[in-house]
């Protein structure tokens, strides 16, 4: 359409030209006309090279003159429409190259006329405009689709993987264009991350399914034994105990759970007053210390002079101090060592918490912080719920920091918490 309306300036300008020399071969007198044909003659050069300027030449009261100010209106009318024309382009060419989905617009004769940022990020073009879809797009499933579009067939939506990358996954629709002539879209949705949330909605419930069947088949089964009245005070007092155990532990994961739940939904509110780090870390050891002499650990407290008060939360960070240890005090073997040091490193507070156990595998080291995810996949090693890491990491966001998981050159897991040192 602008194609065409320029064509119509360019030949008003032409007509006002022809004008203006069929005025200055007419007019009685020349020299009494010449500026008025001089004035038609620089205006007609003007339109033709798209200089639309608005001017009030005297052209004259004749029928001449008059034609030649309806043509002169006619011209600039079209060229607000022009420039209307191309304000409507810029803008939809913005509102295309702003969208996240990928867009590809192909003409009746198969030739490409539009393709956004998206679109040949997906399908990895370059400097496709004006080629053969056939030739530009590589996948055949989606160049099937256009062609059919292209005859008027309508298609339905395609799950596909479109790079070489097979954990990104796209949803392509095409849809026959009629409008302006004969043609097809292309709109394709990246719903990668749809999809790996649905995968950890999966796994979630499983993993709650899993955790919650252990001790409540425990509990059943230990009740069951009690109904059946045993004699035994002794055998009594067992069942008891492992019943309140596997209770207590059901409990422990539905309120870490429900914790999660508010982390999630940032009902979490941050209490900033002043902590004392090193009393809250050897608190925390403290309570710790019957479970590490059982198993001959030690846990030792290292907190430097310029990390011992800290302004945050200091419940939030009590509960991050106390899951990192609990979690190398199950990990690390009899007789090993568990080192919690706090310093101030480059205006920032950071909490190690280094043990002497296995470490992480490489593997699992990216997704310690995930729910319920475990290195020990049998679930029958140390441990509690399986989200104390995860916990740990919402809790450390909340507290506007980070948290990273690594190993020790010598061996051992070691957990870096960095926090604003206000």
């Amino acid at each position: 359409m602008p194609t065409a309306v320029l064509i119509a300036i360019a030949f008003a300008a032409g007509v006002l030209a022809a004008l203006a020399v069929t005025a200055a071969r007419r007019a009685p007198t020349a020299v009494a006309n010449r500026g008025r044909v001089t004035t038609m003659l620089s205006a007609a050069k003007r339109y033709a090279l798209g200089d639309l300027t608005r001017s009030t030449p005297d052209y004259g009261d004749d029928d001449l003159g008059q034609v030649a100010r309806a043509m002169d209106h006619a011209i600039h009318e079209s060229g607000k429409r022009v420039e209307s024309l191309e304000r409507d382009r810029a803008r939809m060419e913005a509102i295309v190259a702003s969208m996240i989905e990928g867009v590809l617009v192909v003409n009746e004769q198969g030739r490409l006329q539009l393709i956004n940022d998206a679109a040949r990020r997906m399908l990895r073009l370059d400097g496709a405009i004006g080629h053969a879809y056939i030739e530009a797009i590589r996948h055949p499933v989606i160049v099937e689709h256009i062609g059919r579009a292209l005859t008027g067939e309508e298609t339905d939506g395609l799950e596909l993987t479109v790079t070489r990358d097979a954990t990104r996954t796209v949803i392509a629709r095409v849809a026959p264009v009629t409008a302006f002539g004969r043609g097809a879209v292309l709109v394709l949705h990246d719903i990668t991350e749809l999809r790996k949330a649905d995968m950890v909605r999966r796994d979630f419930v499983a993993n709650v399914s899993h955790e919650l069947r252990t001790p409540l088949t425990a509990i059943k089964g230990y009740a069951e034994a009690l109904l059946d009245d045993p004699e035994d005070q002794a055998t009594r007092e067992k069942f008891l105990d492992i019943i309140h155990r596997h209770a207590t532990r059901m409990e422990r994961l539905v309120t870490d759970l429900l914790r999660l739940a508010r982390l999630d939904a940032g009902q979490e509110t941050v209490d900033a007053t002043s902590c004392d780090v090193d009393a809250l870390l050897r608190g925390i050891a403290r309570d710790f210390e019957p479970i590490a002499a059982q198993k001959q650990q030690t846990i030792d407290v290292t907190v430097d002079a310029a990390a011992a008060k800290l302004m945050t939360d200091a419940t939030k960070l009590h509960d991050v101090a106390r899951n990192l240890i609990e979690n190398a005090v199950n990990y690390t073997p009899d007789g090993g060592t568990i080192a919690v040091t706090a310093v101030a490193k480059q205006g920032r507070f950071q909490l190690t918490v280094a043990d002497s156990g296995p470490g992480i595998a490489p593997d699992d080291v990216a997704r310690v912080f995930e729910r319920f995810y475990r290195a020990d996949k049998s679930r029958t090693g140390p441990g509690g719920t399986g989200l104390g890491l995860s916990i740990v990491k919402h809790l450390v966001h909340v507290l506007d920091g980070e948290v990273t998981a690594s190993n020790q050159p010598g061996g051992g897991a070691l957990f870096t918490v960095t926090l604003p040192q206000r």
